[in-house]
């Protein structure tokens, strides 16, 4: 299940604001305040935009076995990124 921490975390390793990612997903506001806020609903379609966006622009969730959650950034991305 993806954590609203992680969410956050990723919007700032792409130095996205919510208005960025909202426009990435297709997603509300109310709806992405509710995921940023709380566990997100891994079920649900809203929170399969946002990983989807998210993913595309290079971010990939991590949950290890241990229950450590976490985010990376991809080596191509974070390339890019530091080019701007």
């Amino acid at each position: 299940m993806i954590d609203g921490r992680q969410i956050r975390a990723a919007r700032a390793m792409l130095g996205w604001s919510r208005e960025d990612l909202l426009q990435a997903s297709g997603i509300s506001m109310s709806a992405l305040l509710r995921m940023e806020g709380a566990l997100a609903d891994s079920r649900s379609s809203t929170l399969n935009k946002v990983v989807k966006a998210l993913s595309l622009a290079g971010i990939e969730f991590v949950t290890r076995d241990d229950g450590a959650i976490g985010v990376i950034l991809k080596a191509e991305q974070a390339k890019a990124s530091q080019g701007n």
